[in-house]
């Protein structure tokens, strides 16, 4: 499935793309939560919160200006760093 399908899907409040979008990139987006933060808890809460983003706010992507799994690692890359920046 597409991106801008997926995209399509989420604004529709479709919660099975979400899982779809999970299962697909959640690895991704941990994987760099805890590279940035060097903690599992803190990883898994990013993870959380990117996804969540997503639900609430499918419309702050845009597929026409990248990939859903860059924005996704992008959000995780931000707050990640601001995560480890607190402590």
């Amino acid at each position: 499935m597409s991106d801008m399908e997926l995209c399509a899907r989420l604004t529709a409040g479709d919660l099975d793309a979400l899982a779809d979008a999970y299962d697909e990139h959640g690895s991704y987006v941990y994987g760099v939560a805890v590279k940035v933060t060097g903690s599992q808890a803190h990883a898994e809460e990013i993870t959380q919160n990117v996804f969540t983003a997503l639900w609430e706010q499918p419309l702050s992507y845009d597929p026409a200006l990248g990939s859903l799994r860059g924005w996704l690692v992008s959000r995780a890359l931000h707050e990640s760093a601001v995560r480890s920046k607190v402590g």
